[in-house]
């Protein structure tokens, strides 16, 4: 009665207190993410958005500010160690989303305390250059640095270098993903990544894009508008370092776990990656949460279906790392 009849597209149904969730932004009449706002404008509402959902803060062991060498200066990241690891344990490497042009350390503070907690793992949350300043492939470049920078200093980190994940959603899952696939040269790779509802391809033709347009919190004019202000010129578009799905080769992979959405713009070429890396030989675990919606990882302290979603991300990093 309050949230109204929930949405049934595409044989799915959204789960009910995301149509609560959808329901109260409808009322807000705050219908985009960055469509019609200049990028400062959507930073700061993405900001405040995280914070009035963000739960309180889980305790750490030890929460640590670091500066990492990046391709072109320092580079922040945030050191989060759980109550109780031992060294060395296990790391991700984490890339918080936000279509290459918003979000932030702080703003996935909770996503990095809550990952560390249930994968019982400490967390390299890694900060990288957003667009329109600095376009691609600063985000690619900082985000590959990031990693090659805790895989050498695994040991100051109190990491095990043969039991590194990365780990993002949304442009950050494109990064984690996009990282994975130009490390594979490298003496120290990941050994398993975490792609949460990843940008994939953006040259187009995915119908869940079109299904899923508006409506459901990520529309694709945002995706049109991060787009604009990520990309130089239109052939990067099918460079792999942005559309991973147009690689040519994606054989040697680390393992891969992909969390889709029902409702997801993004959904079909997260779908489509994970299809590929299977047929090239990878072990993929694909899991699509029928009912949600893009951006999940930060809805958990209001969503109960958010939550259990992150339960589980935390629970196959854990074993993927075990």
């Amino acid at each position: 009665m309050l949230a109204g009849a929930p949405a049934r597209i595409d044989g799915l149904e959204l789960a009910p207190d995301i149509q609560m969730l959808r329901r109260l932004v409808h009322l807000s009449g705050d219908r985009a993410v960055i469509e019609g706002l200049s990028p400062l404008e959507a930073r700061a509402k993405y900001e405040l958005g995280n914070e009035i959902v963000a739960p309180p803060k889980l305790p750490m062991g030890r929460v640590e500010e670091l500066e990492l060498p990046g391709p072109a200066g320092a580079l922040r990241a945030r050191l989060y160690v759980p109550p109780g690891a031992t060294s060395p344990g296990p790391l991700i490497v984490y890339f918080h989303g936000g279509g290459w042009v918003i979000g932030s350390l702080d703003g996935y503070d909770a996503t990095a305390r809550f990952l560390a907690a249930n994968a019982a793992a400490t967390v390299l949350s890694v900060d990288y250059r957003l667009a329109p300043e600095h376009p691609f492939p600063a985000a690619f470049d900082d985000a590959l640095a990031g990693f090659r920078w805790a895989a050498a200093e695994a040991a100051k980190l109190g990491a095990d270098p043969a039991r590194i994940a990365v780990a993002g959603d949304s442009a950050g899952g494109n990064l984690a993903a996009a990282v994975s696939l130009y490390s594979r040269g490298d003496e120290r790779r990941p050994a398993m990544q975490a792609l949460l509802y990843p940008v994939t391809d953006v040259v187009g033709g995915h119908r869940s894009r079109d299904l899923f347009a508006a409506g459901f919190f990520l529309t694709k004019g945002d995706m049109d508008v991060f787009e604009r202000h990520y990309l130089r010129a239109e052939p990067d578009r099918a460079d792999p370092r942005v559309s991973v799905l147009r690689a040519e080769d994606l054989a040697g992979l680390p393992p891969a776990y992909v969390a889709t959405c029902g409702f997801d713009p993004l959904r079909d070429e997260g779908e489509a990656y994970a299809a590929r890396m299977r047929a090239a030989g990878n072990r993929v675990a694909l899991r699509r949460h029928p009912g949600l919606t893009h951006g999940f990882a930060n809805a958990s302290a209001v969503c109960r279906s958010a939550r259990r979603a992150m339960d589980e991300v935390g629970g196959a990093i854990r074993m993927g790392l075990a």
